[in-house]
């Protein structure tokens, strides 16, 4: 990590989040990045965010990752939109093999 990043790294410190809504199980997927969780699942519930979400009915929370830093975050979100659907599925039923909605289940 250069030094720069590393400058920038100590001012974009805090709390991050990488996220998986599903329409259902093995329904579709959306992921996304966020810094409030609750907010943003949130909206996505009460479809105040137009676009792919609300259109597609994606709104269960199946998965999600802390992180600290936003790079970090983002680096990784990017990663997994490029990972194929099966490794999605994968990742998700590691921690959630029901599919369950997390949202309720989240104390941030």
């Amino acid at each position: 990590m250069s030094f720069l990043r590393k400058q920038e790294s100590r001012n974009n410190m805090g709390e991050y989040f990488i996220y998986i809504l599903a329409s259902k199980r093995n329904g579709t997927l959306y992921i996304g990045v966020t810094n409030g969780l609750l907010k943003r699942v949130d909206a996505h519930k009460n479809n105040l965010v137009p676009g792919f979400t609300s259109k597609y009915s994606v709104h269960n929370l199946v998965y999600y990752e802390r992180y600290n830093d936003i790079y970090d975050a983002i680096a990784r979100e990017k990663r997994i939109k490029k990972w194929k659907r099966a490794w999605k599925i994968e990742l998700i039923e590691k921690s959630n093999p029901e599919w369950r909605d997390l949202n309720s289940d989240l104390t941030l």
